[in-house]
C-alpha cells in the first residue's frame, strides 16, 4: 500500500503535502518526522496535511467559511498554529489538483480563517504560476522587554504574535546568529511558555530587510512567512511607520535565504504577504517504509 504525496516549497521553506481530504490517515508526530526526514526520508521543513474542515475536528467551527483545512506539522512533529509560506503552497496545491482555480479563497488554520489570492499566470504561455498572497490578519504585540541571545551577545528583540509567537532582533551583521542549530535563548522565560520562533534582521536599504531565522520546532529554514510579517510589522515601528498610526501602508521586502517576499501592514491592522509557491514533484510513500520508521522511532524514543 501507499500514500499519495507532493513535494512544493515557498522561498525554499519546503513541504511535504499529505491530501487526506477525509481525514482518514493518522499522522502522528513520529510518522510526520519520518516524512521530513532529510537523509532517512522525503525531507522537507513541515508536512501539510490537506484536509476537508467539514472532516476536522480542529476545523468543523470554521467550515462554512472555508472548505479546506491546513492541518499543519512541524518537522519534528509538534502541531504549529500557522505556517504563511505554508498557506502559499497549500493553495498551489488546491490549484495544482482543480479544486480551486485562480483568484481568491480562503483557507482555514489553526491561526485562524486566511484569505488567499492565486494570481494568474506570469507569461501569457503559462510557463510560470503567478504569486500567491496571502491575507495574514492582525499581529499582535505584547508588551514586556524580550532579549535574545547567540553565545555571549544580547539583543532587545520585538515581541511579535502572529498567530504564532516571534521575537524579532535588529543586528549588524546575519553572521551574528551563529548556525542556528539549537533554539537561541530569550528572556523572560514567561514571554514564550511554549518556545518562540527568533528573527534575526539587518538593513539593505529603505523599507527593505534581510533576515535569517530559527523556526520553532524546525530549526534554521530558508524562510518563514510568519517570521517575515513579524520583521516587517517591527521594523515598521522601529521605523516610526506604525500603519495603525500614521494611516498610511508600510510596505517591506524582505529577503530570506530561500528568495524575497513583499509584506505590506495596512492602517486597519492587517497584513498581506506575496510571494511564489512551486509544486516541485508527486509521489507515492510506501506504508511499509513509513510504519517500519515510525516503530523504529518509539524504539528510541
Amino acid at each position: 500500500m501507499s500514500i499519495p504525496f507532493l513535494k512544493g516549497h515557498g522561498t525554499e521553506n519546503d513541504f511535504v503535502i499529505v491530501p487526506d481530504p477525509d481525514n482518514a490517515l493518522d499522522l502522528t508526530p513520529a510518522a510526520v518526522a519520518a516524512l521530513c526526514d532529510r537523509r532517512a526520508g522525503i525531507g522537507a521543513d513541515g508536512v501539510l496535511h490537506v484536509v476537508r474542515s467539514a472532516a476536522h475536528p480542529e476545523a468543523k467551527g470554521m467550515a462554512a467559511d472555508a472548505e479546506w483545512f491546513m492541518d499543519y506539522r512541524n518537522g519534528d512533529g509538534s502541531i504549529a498554529e500557522m505556517c504563511g509560506n505554508g498557506v502559499r503552497v497549500f493553495a498551489r496545491y488546491l490549484q495544482h489538483a482543480g479544486h480551486v482555480t485562480e483568484g481568491d479563497l480562503a483557507v482555514a488554520t489553526r491561526g485562524g480563517v486566511k484569505t488567499v489570492h492565486i494570481a494568474k499566470t506570469v507569461s501569457d504561455s503559462g510557463s510560470a504560476a503567478g504569486d500567491v498572497t496571502v491575507g495574514m490578519g492582525r499581529a499582535r504585540l505584547p508588551e514586556g522587554d524580550v532579549t535574545v541571545s547567540v553565545g555571549d551577545r544580547t539583543w532587545p528583540a520585538r515581541n511579535v504574535n502572529m498567530g504564532n509567537p516571534h521575537a524579532v532582533a535588529f543586528v549588524e551583521d546575519l553572521a551574528d546568529a551563529g548556525d542556528l542549530y539549537s533554539p537561541p535563548p530569550f528572556s523572560p522565560p514567561s514571554a514564550y511558555p511554549e518556545g518562540v520562533n527568533v528573527e534575526f534582521v539587518v538593513d539593505r536599504g529603505p523599507h527593505h530587510v534581510a533576515m535569517r531565522v530559527h523556526e520553532r520546532g524546525s530549526g534554521e529554514t530558508r524562510s518563514c512567512g510568519t517570521g517575515a510579517c513579524a520583521v516587517a510589522v517591527a521594523a515598521a515601528r522601529r521605523d516610526g511607520g506604525d500603519p495603525t498610526v500614521t494611516g498610511a501602508p508600510a510596505t517591506y521586502t524582505v529577503d530570506v535565504p530561500g528568495g524575497r517576499l513583499v509584506i505590506t501592514e495596512r492602517p486597519d491592522g492587517e497584513i498581506e504577504m506575496t510571494g511564489p509557491a512551486v509544486i516541485v514533484a508527486t509521489g507515492e510513500i510506501s506504508t511499509e517504509w513509513l510504519e517500519s520508521a515510525v516503530r523504529r522511532a518509539d524504539r528510541m524514543s
